[in-house]
């Protein structure tokens, strides 16, 4: 006959268990035991911990999911206007000497990153080119449009970086006028700035719910193991010992709570792709779609189960302190 396999017990606890060497091994082998019995408790009631999962995920998506739109926002920004050319405007009469001097002198500033030079030429074909100016033109006698300076500032400067760089262009020597979008981009940057630091103190609520979700099972449970634990410090087992399972437990909610948020992250960035690539197409491919760095995926289920973690330990700790007290 075959014998009856006894089924796997806990490890003694910590007090009863001799010092020395044995000690790391038991140390080792109630962590290897708490790691899977967190996890097959967890699986005992599926309803419940999909439950807890499910909705910690979708607390911890909502940042990554707005995270998402305020890098998208402002890639469009760049796209569409952030990082557009300062119109510089020579005086009339200018010739191309003087206002390549001009270009000349304002390129040798930090915050240029390329100056192109239109002459009063280049002007007209452009203006040529637009519908119901080409009859017009033709009865001029002479070309009245001036030199202009088209300025490409460089990418990521300040909007106070920008306006001193248009102080400078109207102080030059032959310049009429500086036509500036600089309104926009402070606009645009008090925009993304009210946005980055709305999406932290989301990140930073919901990340405190997700904590008290786990607390309040973590907590339950407990209470339901009430008489187990009671014997288990009985019997002369340290807190620490007694709460190392919850801990565990916490930290697997976590981290399935972290993989389902940026699983659904990753499924908005999907759903984001078709609509963004035809705006892309509508404006000849200079709105491109960012998705979410790489890093982030894998740092959010990690971060998630040690918030999971943080929870249980918090809650363990005061529940069993008041079993061991009573």
């Amino acid at each position: 006959m075959n014998a009856v396999r006894e089924p796997r017990r806990a490890p003694e606890p910590e007090k009863t268990r001799r010092s020395g060497p044995h000690k790391v091994g038991a140390w080792r082998e109630h962590h290897a035991w708490s790691l899977s019995i967190s996890l097959r408790r967890l699986g005992a009631r599926p309803l419940g911990t999909l439950l807890t999962v499910a909705v910690m995920g979708v607390a911890l998506a909502l940042p990554l999911a707005f995270y998402l739109l305020l890098g998208n926002v402002q890639r469009m920004g760049d796209a569409l206007g952030r990082n557009q050319t300062i119109s510089v405007f020579m005086k009339t009469g200018q010739n191309a000497g003087m206002a390549e001097t001009a270009a000349s002198a304002l390129r040798g500033r930090p915050e240029v990153d390329e100056i192109v030079v239109r002459t009063p030429k280049d002007g007209l074909d452009e203006l040529a080119e637009v519908q119901g100016f080409s009859g017009s033109l033709q009865s001029l006698d002479a070309n009245p449009l001036p030199f202009v300076l088209s300025v490409k500032p460089k990418p990521g400067l300040s909007a106070d970086a920008v306006a001193r760089l248009v102080d400078a262009m109207k102080n030059t020597p032959g310049v009429d006028m500086v036509q500036d979008t600089g309104s926009w981009r402070q606009r645009l940057d008090a925009l993304l700035g009210v946005g980055t630091r709305a999406v932290t103190m989301l990140a930073l609520l919901l990340g405190i719910a997700a904590l008290l979700v786990v607390g309040n099972t973590i907590r339950v449970d407990i209470l339901s193991r009430s008489e187990e634990i009671g014997v288990l410090l009985l019997i002369g087992a340290s807190r620490p010992f007694v709460r190392r399972p919850y801990l565990y437990a916490g930290a697997w909610l976590g981290f399935l709570a972290g993989v389902l948020a940026v699983a659904l992250a990753a499924v908005l960035e999907l759903a984001m792709a078709g609509p963004v690539s035809r705006l892309s197409a509508a404006y000849d491919g200079s709105v491109s779609f960012g998705g979410l760095p790489g890093w982030l995926f894998v740092a959010v289920p990690f971060a998630s189960a040690l918030l999971g973690w943080l929870g249980a330990r918090l809650v363990s700790a005061r529940q069993i302190r008041r079993m061991a007290a009573g």
